[in-house]
């Protein structure tokens, strides 16, 4: 009898980038990356290869020469963080997935150390931004529970489009965030007033019957989930309304900087905001400390009981 014969399987090695990013998003997918992690790595590591077209096959020297001119641009900490970051896992995987690359030419690239950006809207402020929206109408009711959603619990905009009407519990006040939903890939349960409840609630009722049951709680009106962009020219125009800049992740400064003052506890923010530890937590406690201080010396009952006796000038 014949022996079988056995046919070796050679892996198909690409031959421009974009088939190498092809291959590489694939595989990225298999993993269970949200579909915006998928487009971020699609952007940054087309961004590159659009700049520069012969760095795909070229020798390591000068690829990585290429990679040092262009993190070199002069860009914010955050930006240069993020090319980083999706570059370097690029090469990575042609390291190990294919011939292409035998060492990561962004292996011993550091990150910047970026500032934390924490503005701090007064309440006046936010109770104007509050009754801004028009809620007579679809959009005006959803802006309306959205920006008490936020301010109620600092839910990442991101997070707040992906939630569907299974995940509210208007019995016990709790939106659920899942999983595959939240910025950290770890699910979370958020506690909210009963205002938020109220206006979740009548924003769901105003949903049409036709609509599925994936349609998102703040959606379009036609339905659609909501994106950075529509949601930031939202709050653009009612800023403008306003004449005070706001952005929609300032929102979730002031839910945490209002909780804390309000005496809540950092490990009980760290776990609402769904940081992963207390690194991002700290930045708020910080400030919330310091406005303490300040409040503290103006407000002391010392000032009242004990006044500091004023300094008698030599003549």
């Amino acid at each position: 009898m014949a022996k079988a014969r056995v046919m070796k399987i050679s892996a198909h090695i690409p031959t421009t980038w974009e088939e190498t990013l092809e291959q590489f998003i694939s595989w990225k997918k298999a993993q269970g990356l949200s579909k915006q992690t998928l487009e971020d790595y699609k952007r940054h590591v087309g961004q590159f290869f659009k700049r520069y077209p012969d760095a795909f096959g070229c020798n390591h020297q000068q690829l990585e020469h290429q990679l040092c001119d262009y993190l070199a641009d002069k860009i914010k900490p955050a930006t240069y963080n993020n090319r980083l970051v999706y570059l370097r896992a690029f090469f990575e995987w042609c390291v190990k997935k294919t011939e292409l690359l035998s060492q990561n030419p962004l292996e011993d690239f550091n990150k910047r150390k970026a500032e934390g950006r924490v503005v701090d809207h007064n309440e006046d402020t936010l109770i104007k931004l509050i009754n801004a929206p028009d809620q007579k109408t679809f959009v005006g009711l959803r802006d309306y529970a959205l920006i008490l959603l936020t301010l109620d619990t600092g839910v990442r905009p991101k997070e707040a489009f992906s939630l569907l009407p299974s995940d509210f519990n208007p019995r016990a006040s709790e939106l659920y965030v899942r999983a595959e939903n939240a910025k950290t890939r770890v699910s979370r349960t958020l506690n909210i007033s009963p205002q938020t409840a109220k206006a979740i609630s009548d924003l769901i009722a105003h949903h049409p019957k036709e609509w599925k049951k994936t349609t998102p709680i703040f959606c379009t009106n036609e339905g659609r989930m909501l994106t950075r962009h529509t949601w930031g020219d939202r709050i653009e125009a009612y800023s403008k309304k306003l004449e005070i800049k706001i952005v929609p992740y300032d929102l979730r400064h002031s839910f945490a900087l209002i909780f804390l003052r309000g005496g809540g506890n950092a490990l009980a923010l760290q776990r609402t905001l769904g940081h992963t530890d207390l690194t991002m937590t700290k930045r708020y406690v910080n400030l919330a400390e310091s406005d303490l201080k300040e409040q503290h010396a103006m407000a002391s009952p010392l000032n009242r009981l004990m006044p500091v006796k004023k300094r008698v000038s030599k003549l």
